[in-house]
């Protein structure tokens, strides 16, 4: 029965389930479930064992109802990592008082979206195996980033544009927190340094680099190097006619 029901989805339900428009039943005892307490269950769930482990099943064990009861309230998985990752965003605080204009608003905007991609590192894999319905919380952030954005004079496709440069530097320094293995790097490292011991001067520019440092872990937000030379970008597009 589970099974049936992870294969069928109706995204007006799922819609309808994000956005709180889905109908309430009008007579019976009050439920003992609600969604907001499945997807708290869910999310940490995820949060402390990644979204590999989450099932409708063990989602039942950890708040004690069978997994028939979570079906009367949430369809699916699918819907339900919808749920969770709109949870999770929550609504952003708001950018447009911060003084100087578009730039420190996106700044502030994209560092506020970074920390939760690091709060919660599975929203990069919620968000990038399949094509997602977007909740308020989820559109609130893009709402947000394109008012910051519309300061700039920029056509709105080129603030789009904007937009997914931004957060794709974001998902791109999560995707490194999610693949980050420190005894595999180790090992990593070890077996580069006897490569390059060997053939190091096949390539003068690398070996340079590493004798300069340049791959030291550096004790700055990795987030603020990519995230200033974006915005030099959108600047200097500013000023063009």
């Amino acid at each position: 029965m589970a099974g049936n029901r992870e294969k069928k989805r109706d995204p007006k339900a799922g819609l309808a389930l994000l956005w709180g428009e889905q109908e309430q039943p009008r007579r019976g005892p009050k439920p003992s479930l609600t969604p907001q307490r499945i997807v708290a269950g869910a999310i940490a769930i995820a949060d402390a064992e990644g979204l590999d482990a989450l099932s409708m099943q063990r989602v039942a064990a950890e708040l004690d109802v069978t997994t028939m009861a979570l079906y009367r309230y949430v369809p699916g998985k699918a819907e339900l990592v919808d749920l969770m990752v709109d949870s999770a965003l929550g609504t952003p605080t708001p950018v447009g008082d911060i003084p100087g204009g578009w730039r420190p608003q996106l700044a502030a905007w994209a560092r506020q979206c970074w920390a939760l991609y690091r709060r919660h590192r599975w929203i990069l894999t919620a968000t990038t195996m399949r094509r997602q319905l977007m909740g308020p919380n989820q559109l609130a952030w893009l709402d947000a980033a394109l008012a910051a954005l519309s300061q700039t004079g920029l056509g709105a496709a080129q603030q789009h544009d904007a937009f997914l440069l931004i957060i794709g530097h974001i998902r791109s320094l999560a995707q490194q927190l999610v693949d980050a293995d420190e005894d595999g790097a180790e090992e990593w490292d070890r077996l580069a340094a006897d490569v390059l011991e060997r053939h190091g001067h096949r390539y003068p520019a690398l070996t340079a680099a590493i004798a300069a440092g340049a791959f030291v872990p550096q004790d700055a937000d990795p987030l603020d190097f990519g995230l200033e030379r974006i915005l030099d970008g959108i600047a200097a597009l500013t000023g063009r006619p």
